[in-house]
């Protein structure tokens, strides 16, 4: 069974046919949109699940474009959960907005575009995955038409993800040009043998594939968008943007880095460190100087892009390293999803984004005030839940990797993080509040809340839960 085809075609009917719907049945129509989306996206999760634990066997139509391999089941899974995540969600967020329709339409449309980025071994179709995840979410970061911030986020966004994506197309056409193909393993092959004086050339069309890639990886310097943009934006679209494309873009750098690696390995890993380095300690101590929740975890997510930047760098040096990357990845995604939505209900019930609004929360909304406090403390690494553990493997794999400076300076700023995810927690919990008035919790958000909370949770008392799975799917992605 070829997943990723019967993926494509499923969610590509359903965000096809959700605008016709919608113009012969008009609002009649927006509750069979929700759920239609709703249910596309729950099936392809659980086809998803089937490869990944073996109960469906993969093979390949396409094997120059598409490798159905447990790497692409792997991120496929993770950017599939936080779509149906931030679907669920969204019945209330953007309830009765008159463009909610197509609202659920970009959103299945940035589905497939992650989906195709998970299995893309083509460089080529690499970049059109690129662009079919970013189109609609510049048109989904802007969707709030009436406010200035919204506006200027989803500009800023817009311009910067379209230099992006001509400096990534144009790494791409400095490696064809090299070795006459777009393929990532006949590029692999073809590196083997390429003439030493091509070197620096090749070096070059590294730099400017990492520069198109850094956008979505939310990497310094290639970070200026984003606390604006997740500011602006719906916040169910920040939860996206920051749990699921960055997921996404780390499939994509897997892929081409492994093949770029071994020509010249210490070189590029040496400049990754600097560039973690840099992501993790700005990240850090930008976002103890917030006021604004976004804010906040939006540069908490350029700090923890910084920490799955590790991965990459020891790649070469140590299987920790992609399994790190891979445990992390769909841990950070559960955690920040659950943040992003819990400050999204915040700010659907008091209009507010300011950490002043949080103050006494726990009174007033205490099921949001709790599964918000879990996937902040979660993002910290406080043991024993799941960021602690997949954080550990991480800065473990940077020592056995050789890169032992780098864990210690990751450890200082993980330790640094602390401090403004506790803040927000004291405001919630010792803070008084300056309403008594409890706020209702509206079920579809409550229902993903407590979820994802009890995910957190049970994968941190049982790590083996997920390390297993990242340490078969980095031991496939080897051996291929």
């Amino acid at each position: 069974m070829n997943i990723p085809i019967i993926l494509l075609v499923l969610l590509s009917i359903t965000a096809l046919s959700i605008p016709i719907i919608h113009l012969l049945f008009g609002k009649k129509g927006i509750s069979y949109i929700r759920y239609l989306s709703a249910i596309s996206l729950s099936i392809s999760l659980l086809l998803l699940l089937g490869s990944l634990v073996g109960l469906i066997s993969q093979e390949s139509i396409l094997p120059h474009l598409i490798r159905t391999d447990l790497l692409g089941s792997f991120f496929g899974f993770i950017v599939i959960l936080v779509s149906l995540f931030v679907v669920i969600s969204s019945f209330d967020y953007v309830k009765d907005n008159p463009n909610e329709a197509i609202y659920y339409s970009l959103l299945l449309f940035t589905s497939i575009g992650m989906l195709l980025l998970s299995f893309a071994i083509d460089l080529l179709l690499i970049f059109v995955a690129w662009e079919l995840m970013s189109l609609p979410t510049f048109i989904l970061a802007g969707f709030n038409k009436q406010d200035k911030l919204s506006n200027e986020g989803a500009v800023k966004f817009f311009i910067l993800g379209a230099l992006s994506s001509g400096i990534l197309l144009y790494g791409i056409s400095l490696i064809f040009g090299l070795v006459g193909s777009t393929n990532l393993y006949v590029i692999g092959s073809a590196f083997e043998s390429l003439n030493s004086n091509l070197v620096p050339l090749v070096m070059f069309a590294t730099i400017t594939l990492l520069a198109g890639l850094g956008l979505k990886l939310s990497i310094v310097p290639f970070h200026m968008w984003i606390p604006d943009t997740y500011q602006g934006s719906p916040t169910t679209i920040s939860a996206l943007l920051s749990a699921a494309t960055k997921k996404a873009g780390f499939a994509a750098a897997i892929r081409i880095f492994a093949v770029i690696f071994p020509l010249f390995s210490f070189d590029l890993s040496f400049a990754l460190a600097i560039v973690a380095v840099l992501t993790m300690s700005l990240g850090n101590l930008a976002a103890l100087t917030q006021k604004s929740i976004t804010r906040l975890l939006a540069y908490s997510s350029i700090a923890q892009a910084g920490y799955l930047l590790i991965g990459l760098v020891v790649l070469p040096y140590s299987d920790l390293g992609l399994i790190g990357l891979l445990y992390h990845s769909l841990n950070h995604a559960i955690l920040q999803v659950t943040a992003f939505l819990a400050a999204a209900l915040v700010r659907l019930k008091t209009s507010n984004t300011d950490l002043v609004s949080y103050q006494g929360l726990s009174k007033t909304m205490p099921i949001t005030s709790f599964c918000l406090a879990i996937s902040l403390l979660g993002l910290a690494g406080i043991p024993p839940l799941n960021g602690f553990w997949s954080k550990l493997v991480l800065f473990g794999a940077a020592v056995d990797g050789g890169y032992s400076w780098l864990a210690f300076i990751a450890l200082i700023n993980s330790a640094i993080s602390v401090a403004y995810y506790l803040l927000v927690i004291k405001r919630m919990y010792m803070d008084e509040s300056k309403t008594v008035t409890n706020i209702i919790e509206p079920l579809s958000f409550k229902s993903i809340l407590l979820f994802a909370t009890i995910v957190i949770v049970i994968t941190g008392i049982f790590p083996n839960l997920i390390y297993d799975l990242s340490q078969e799917t980095a031991n496939s992605f080897f051996n291929q």
